[in-house]
């Protein structure tokens, strides 16, 4: 769990620092909701990721690729969208917002790890 240990530390700071530019960097309210939105969701996913290393069994392995594609997808593309990317983006953040739902299903169906 190395590896999605420092790829959420790394996916937490990126939401910190986007939901800083929301609130301070960015003037338009449209931009401001998506900046925030993807680090909000973002931030959420990344703890999750986290607790992923708390289990064990297939779920807890498919979990934190899954919380990383969702992060790439959902909040990377309102993040591109607040700065500035064509709106078309837009059609790619459900396909996040599904990776973020099958990584919480595969935490549902793995078990705690063995002490």
């Amino acid at each position: 769990m190395g590896r999605w240990f420092r790829l959420a530390a790394i996916g937490g700071f990126l939401c910190v620092g986007f939901g800083a530019f929301a609130a301070h960097g960015v003037t338009d309210p449209k931009a401001q909701e998506w900046l925030r939105t993807g680090a909000v969701y973002g931030f959420v996913h990344m703890l999750a990721l986290f607790a992923a290393g708390q289990r064990s069994g297939r779920g807890a392995a498919l979990a934190p690729p899954l919380f990383l594609a969702g992060l790439a997808l959902f909040s990377g593309s309102l993040w591109a969208m607040g700065l500035g990317a064509p709106h078309w983006l837009g059609a790619i953040t459900p396909l996040g917002g599904l990776a973020f739902m099958a990584g919480w299903a595969a935490l549902a169906w793995s078990r705690p790890r063995a002490a």
